[in-house]
């Protein structure tokens, strides 16, 4: 699978016992050494724009009787072939008996059925108040009339799972197809992007397994909310704001000027000055982050989030490559081609998302602005459809920031790192010879939105480690992850009177599971550790992960909806507040 890298690369360890260049660093950075912050050589500026992937040893491949060529075409197969395993694994799980329980479970009674409703009107219609038990009765009916109804979420989550029932029908497999498939690729784009994070195949396809037996991603991914697909759409955006952080950087480090040894040197000219042209996966990661924005409005932290951290890379890839005056550069050549790749190309994309609705003329508020309300607001210069769609933007505004209804499953995000009020989506007991129930003592059947809890537990010291990392040892990695992380869950603090649910961290789940990796290939061992320190780092690593898989294991049940008996259910609810 390629040689395991800890958090520190080959390059980085060079760097902290490389000589120090001529003249002495500054006060503020010989103070911080004693905490770790290290002062790098300016040697090789090439290399530190743009760290090599460690070459794939074939070492693996040889134990299994592989030939010395073989060995190595399979070592290099291995940034494929790995991530695509985890993922065909990731899937299996996902789309194992998909259509149970043949209900519609918790949320599952807004979406799906707005979907199914954009399929026939191209807006949200109004169903029957029987219309759930109606959909899974025998035979199944849609009770829907065009009389339009007032929604509370952008239409592209919807029209995603809509794909689903136009394929597979409207029944609990369809609503749920497209759901699955996303939650399975996106254990595919955190394998990939661990690894150009890391640099490590397999530290990339760790941070996806562990993805993989995650409970609420698992949940998430076999329930049609919409949650998991704004995971899916700011993973992608994440994935493609690492591929142009690299290219950019290789673009500055090619136009370096080579010393006499033949590395390349810092240079004011190109740092300063260099312009660096078209940015398509920057494009890219707007129309993510305009999707992702499109499907609920929590992706629009991501928007802002996203976009100042791809700035800050900007200042100090032209800081590395010599630039005089990073920040005054970037300003004078980067932000305004950053803006219009992500804000302006995010803000069409959602407007896109809504051409259902201008279609039509059917939908909520679709008319308002020929209304006599309508005609007396300001702003009258503008199009009628433009006015209309921004009222009912204010509306929805409104109705988020003052939902207060209290619910059973709401939850303080304080609580959420460690799983303190997860949410039951489904709970039912039959009786003893009832829908495949054989205790006598009778049985539950329960999905429950909660996180593999030793994964979790675990990623709160990986979340501290990588602060550390960010803060004492400048790894812009772990500030990315960071990152991550902060712009899914710092947001819900600013609503403490809110009604809201742990589920809503499924969004940042994917960077719990990078920070966790970071650490763990930190226990295993920086490169040029003793084989003894290696060999401990290794059996830690995977007692922990192992740990994390039967933990998955044990708690598959209550993740799925099987039966299984009162008691084993019981024995689950590790605390009071899972009930």
């Amino acid at each position: 699978m390629g040689r395991v890298t800890s958090d520190t690369t080959a390059t980085d360890a060079a760097a902290q016992h490389a000589p120090e260049p001529a003249g002495q660093p500054p006060v503020w950075q010989r103070r911080l050494r004693r905490f770790g912050y290290p002062v790098r050589s300016q040697a090789d500026v090439s290399a530190r724009l743009v760290p090599a992937f460690p070459e794939p040893s074939g070492r693996l491949w040889a134990v299994f009787g592989a030939g010395p060529d073989a060995a190595a075409r399979l070592a290099r197969w291995s940034g494929w072939a790995g991530p695509l395993l985890v993922t065909l694994f990731a899937g299996v799980l996902r789309f194992w008996n998909l259509g149970s329980p043949r209900k519609v479970i918790f949320d599952e009674t807004y979406y799906p059925k707005d979907a199914w409703s954009l399929l026939q009107y191209g807006y949200e219609g109004t169903w029957a108040k029987n219309a759930n038990d109606a959909l899974v009765g025998h035979p199944p009916k849609l009770l829907l009339s065009p009389e339009h109804s007032y929604v509370v979420h952008p239409p592209m989550g919807k029209w995603l799972i809509a794909l689903g029932e136009w394929a597979f029908g409207m029944n609990p497999f369809g609503w749920r197809f497209m759901v699955a498939l996303l939650g399975t690729l996106s254990v595919l784009l955190v394998c990939r992007i661990g690894r150009r994070l890391m640099r490590s195949t397999a530290l990339g396809c760790l941070a996806g397994a562990l993805l993989a037996v995650d409970g609420l991603h698992f949940v998430m991914s076999r329930t049609a909310l919409l949650d998991l697909i704004v995971m899916f759409w700011v993973v992608a955006a994440f994935g493609c704001l690492l591929v142009d952080r690299d290219r950019t950087r290789a673009r500055l480090a090619a136009a370096l000027p080579l010393g006499p040894d033949s590395l390349a040197r810092p240079d004011a000219a190109v740092g300063d000055r260099l312009r660096l042209g078209l940015r398509p996966w920057r494009l890219a990661a707007g129309l993510c982050l305009g999707l992702s924005a499109a499907t609920k409005w929590n992706g629009l932290y991501y928007l802002a989030a996203f976009a100042l951290m791809s700035v800050l890379w900007d200042v100090a890839a032209r800081r590395t490559a010599g630039a005089r005056r990073p920040f005054r550069s970037v300003v004078r050549r980067d932000v305004l081609p950053a803006f219009g790749a992500t804000v302006v190309v995010a803000v069409a994309t959602y407007l896109a998302s809504w051409s259902g609705w201008l279609a039509t003329k059917g939908g909520y508020y679709r008319d308002w602005a020929t209304t006599p309300d309508g005609r007396t607001g300001g702003w009258t210069w503008l199009p009628d459809w433009l006015r209309s769609l921004w009222h009912y933007q204010t509306e929805v505004y409104s109705f988020h920031t003052g939902l207060t209804t209290p619910h059973t499953y709401q939850s303080n995000p304080w609580s959420w790192l460690v799983l303190g009020r997860p949410v039951s989506y489904f709970y039912e007991d039959p009786k003893a010879g009832q829908d495949g129930c054989t205790a006598a003592e009778g049985c539950a059947r329960e999905v429950l939105a909660l996180g593999t809890p030793l994964l979790w537990w675990a990623a709160c010291f990986a979340l501290l480690y990588v602060l550390y990392r960010w803060l004492f040892k400048r790894d812009w990695r772990a500030g990315a992850i960071v990152c991550g992380v902060a712009a899914g869950y710092l947001p819900w603090f600013l609503y403490q009177e809110r009604t809201i649910f742990l589920f809503y961290a499924v969004v940042f789940v994917p960077f719990l599971c990078l920070a966790l990796a970071m650490m763990i290939g930190a226990l295993i061992g920086p490169p040029g550790s003793t084989e003894r320190r290696r060999t401990i780092g290794a059996v830690g690593a995977g007692v922990l992960v192992l740990l994390i898989v039967w933990n998955f294991i044990y708690f598959y049940p209550v993740y799925t909806g099987m039966p299984i008996p009162k008691s084993a259910w019981h024995n689950r609810m590790w605390f009071d507040t899972w009930v």
